[in-house]
């Protein structure tokens, strides 16, 4: 079908003052329009992609933001919320005090006809994870498939819908998920355990959740596929390599594990012996790169890809797109990646690290023990990723909302002292030159040999902590017991017989 786009944007701008009203509605290209920003003492902002402007000469005042607070529902606990039966979402910046001084209004839209591109897919049984930048569509297209497999396909579909993003605010949802029906969470921290809920009281055919971005949510997602439901979602990350090396989200495309193969299986493999596997079957059957809104690139096997990947191997996925006339293009496109064993982080280019509740001066000191090059940024939307302690994590403060949905890494920590600091940069960039990450995993693998030829136990060398949680896999894969004792950095592992 053609896209035909539905913004209910009379609903929007009747919450705005008047005078605020008044000047949004003298501007002729408000289809484009993103959103309007209210805060405090300054002048009110409409924002369009490609320019903002200012709505009027008259500061922002408290009762213009009480006018709109007044005539939208109430906030949640993530200082969202919205206008019944609409998708406009209305975020809240309050002050100390808990007094709401700022607001941004976003535009929701539905778009209908943004499935055609991968309609194929989601009516094919499997599972599909949708992954793109923030703002590229992700959302908009779980809309359309909701619609489309509860309609077309007459399927039983439940939406878990966080802060209301996807069905709209209010009790009823709004018609762009069709008949699908929508069941809401009360926090984002909740959205794992609504989730299974769906699963185990709602007997759904089909199950669609926007932003997979915990453990707990991976997993919930894992179980929800064993029990033979299909799953549409989206997570953080612009692509495939992104989850394979996201220790939090990786289980959602099978996980991996580091494994040691004979020395003849490595001689034919032409690999060191100790390499990187998938440990399990993927999650998602199907993963969709959305690379702008009309144009994405789709790993029809995940399992297959990942391997690819681990292995270093050319990886073969479909590029498709719309031309001018909306017809549906496809092509190959033919990728090589290559991940080492201990690159389990992010790419080494420069990290601009947005620091949330961690001591900068603590940090350096780290890092300059490391060897490695930090650039700190204070402007998030800059960021490749947020630094943080647990505690700040677990309370989910606005800014780390903002990551999140922004689709940031976020490293947090337990606290802020030297050890967890420096473990923390051997996560993000890998062993530090001092180690050799080669000769440990080779000692590991002969303290093992031993063992097996009798011998009661082998102490290894002292090494970082990343590199010992590899030596406890290994002897763990081999069915010996394994310890670390000692303080760093003498800090190391000690494998016994099982």
């Amino acid at each position: 079908m053609p896209k035909v786009v539905a913004d209910d944007l009379d609903a929007l701008l009747h919450v705005l003052p008047p005078r605020i009203h008044h000047a949004l509605a003298q501007q002729t290209d408000n289809g484009e329009l993103l959103e309007i920003v209210l805060d405090l003492g300054r002048l009110p902002e409409a924002r369009y992609p490609q320019r903002e402007i200012v709505l009027g000469s008259e500061e922002v005042a408290q009762a213009d933001i009480e006018y709109v607070v007044s005539r939208i529902s109430s906030f949640s606990g993530d200082n969202r919320a919205g206008i019944e039966r609409t998708l406009h979402r209305i975020s809240a910046i309050r002050n100390r005090s808990g007094r709401v001084i700022g607001l941004t209004c976003r535009v929701g839209r539905a778009v209908f006809g943004t499935v055609k591109i991968i309609q194929d897919l989601v009516e094919s049984g499997k599972s599909v994870l949708l992954l793109g930048r923030p703002g590229v569509g992700k959302t908009t297209m779980l809309r359309e498939v909701a619609r489309v497999l509860a309609d077309d396909l007459k399927k039983r579909v439940i939406v878990v819908d966080t802060s209301n993003e996807i069905a709209g605010d209010g009790d009823i949802p709004h018609p762009a998920i069709g008949h699908a029906r929508r069941m809401q969470v009360p926090t984002p921290t909740m959205q794992h355990a609504v989730m299974i809920e769906a699963v185990e009281n709602h007997m759904p055919e089909v199950i669609i959740v926007d932003e997979i971005g915990t453990t707990l949510e991976a997993e919930a997602a894992r179980t929800i596929a064993e029990r033979g439901v299909q799953l549409v979602g989206t997570a953080h990350g612009n692509n495939l390599e992104n989850l394979v090396i996201n220790p939090t989200l990786s289980d959602l495309i099978g996980g991996i594990q580091s494994v040691t193969l004979g020395d003849e299986e490595a001689r034919r493999r032409r690999t060191q012996k100790s390499i990187l596997e998938r440990k399990a079957p993927p999650t998602f059957h199907i993963v969709v790169e959305i690379q702008e809104r009309d144009r994405v690139v789709i790993h029809p096997d995940v399992a297959e890809a990942v391997d690819a990947i681990l292995h270093g191997n050319p990886q073969k996925s479909e590029i498709r797109w719309l031309d001018p006339d909306g017809e549906i293009k496809k092509g190959e496109l033919v990728a090589s990646h290559v991940i080492n064993r201990h690159n389990l982080e992010p790419r080494r280019e420069t990290q601009h690290i947005y620091l949330f509740g961690v001591n900068r001066a603590k940090m350096e000191d780290a890092a300059r023990e490391r060897h490695v090059h930090l650039d700190f940024t204070i402007d998030l939307k800059k960021a490749t990723v947020l630094l943080t302690t647990k505690n700040y994590y677990h309370r989910k403060p606005q800014k780390i909302r903002d990551a999140e949905a922004a689709g940031i890494p976020i490293y947090a920590l337990k606290s802020n002292n030297p050890l967890q600091l420096k473990q923390c940069l051997d996560t993000m960039f890998g062993p530090h030159k001092d180690a050799t990450f080669s000769s440990a995993m080779d000692e590991a693998e002969q303290a093992v040999t031993q063992i097996i030829e009798g011998k009661s136990s082998v102490e290894l060398s002292p090494q970082n902590a990343y590199i010992r949680r590899l030596q406890h896999m290994l002897a763990e894969r081999h069915n010996l017991f394994s310890h670390s004792s000692g303080k760093e950095p003498q800090r190391r592992v000690r494998i016994l017989k099982g």
